[in-house]
């Protein structure tokens, strides 16, 4: 049986570590790789210095994680898991400096949070289009798996907007991965071949006998997280207020639902936007704005690009009827942050 968890990067055991002296692809002549490890070389050699380990709490209470920065002023992603708490938040960078991390603000739906430290010029890894992606396609992660400090794994992208549950709530248009993750991988970078980020490890699906399946948040969905806290100082979360579930053939099959696929209303909060516009519990929404819903990676891509104040127009079958609904999106209370909930 499978045991289902975000990685929440808590270590049973301690690990010294120091930053290596040697850099990566030292000791064999370049001309004797081949050109698919020459590619991981590099990536190792270009991105790790943009990758840190975190740590929050102290004493004995201490769990760690992984960062990667994204602007030279020292501004960092991370996963909203890893740093959430009351623990003084700290983290180490590619040179072996200490310093200590401001929480910026995060989105616990996505997983996603971002940590500012005051530590000069800092060297960051290249943004990639995680959109563009393709199955099969090289995946390089990159962590501190353990306290083992950028550690590089090696894989393929295995599957695209995959769903999992975790954490008190499901994650939905996950990048899955065969990149070896670990505790501790929790908020590094998931890298394409080019050496660009294209995702964020977050999750893993653990099977016996050492086994497991990688996840990552896309980095699409992080951009605006970045873009919301640099300019705004929190993440403004723009909501419809609704939970909902993935509809498959074989809960349409069960349950006699007018559509095989869309995403089905579970829950309708009380005086929000939703309510306000007539959504009920049970609607299945197959249209947002004109576009095909069929899970709900689909709804959360065309909630990435609106702001509060914007329209969210619905399409949804309820029963044998087809009804629609006009959303006018308000920032979500921080009274329902965490759940899920969009």
């Amino acid at each position: 049986m499978f045991i289902v968890g975000l990685l929440l990067a808590a270590s049973a055991f301690s690990v010294v570590t120091q930053p290596s002296s040697q850099p990566a692809g030292a000791g064999r002549g370049a001309a004797s790789l081949l050109p698919s490890e020459r590619a991981v070389v590099d990536i190792a050699r270009t991105v790790g210095p943009a990758v840190v380990a975190v740590k929050v709490g102290s004493g004995d209470n201490v769990s760690l994680g992984s960062g990667i920065i994204v602007r030279p002023e020292g501004y960092i992603l991370t996963n909203n898991h890893v740093v959430e708490g009351s623990g003084p938040v700290t983290v180490t960078l590619a040179d072996g400096r200490s310093v200590p991390a401001k929480r910026m603000g995060g989105d616990p739906r996505v997983d996603l949070a971002v940590l500012k430290v005051d530590a000069g010029a800092l060297p960051t890894a290249l943004m990639g289009d995680s959109d563009e992606l393709q199955v099969g396609q090289l995946a390089v992660a990159i962590g501190n798996p353990y306290g083992f400090e950028r550690t590089v794994t090696v894989g393929v992208i295995s599957a695209l907007n995959r769903s999992i549950p975790g954490g008190g709530s499901a994650l939905s248009n996950l990048i899955e991965t065969d990149a070896r993750i670990n505790p501790g991988n929790s908020g590094g970078p998931l890298l394409d071949s080019q050496g660009r980020v294209v995702g964020l490890s977050t999750a893993l699906v653990a099977g016996g006998g050492g086994t497991g399946l990688g996840f990552a948040v896309p980095i699409n969905t992080a951009q605006e997280v970045i873009r919301e806290v640099i300019e705004y100082g929190r993440v403004i979360v723009p909501w419809m207020g609704i939970s909902y579930g993935d509809v498959t053939k074989e809960m349409a099959a069960a349950f006699h639902l007018p559509a095989t696929s869309g995403v089905i209303v579970a829950d309708v909060a009380p005086n929000s936007p939703a309510a306000k516009a007539g959504v009920k519990r049970g609607d299945i929404i197959v249209k947002a704005n004109g576009k095909p819903v069929d899970d709900g990676g689909d709804l959360q891509r065309e909630l990435r690009g609106k702001h509060v104040g914007d329209k969210m127009n619905l399409t949804i079958l309820r029963g044998d009827k087809t009804v629609t609904a006009s959303i006018t999106l308000q920032e979500m209370p921080r009274s329902v942050q965490g759940e899920s909930a969009s």
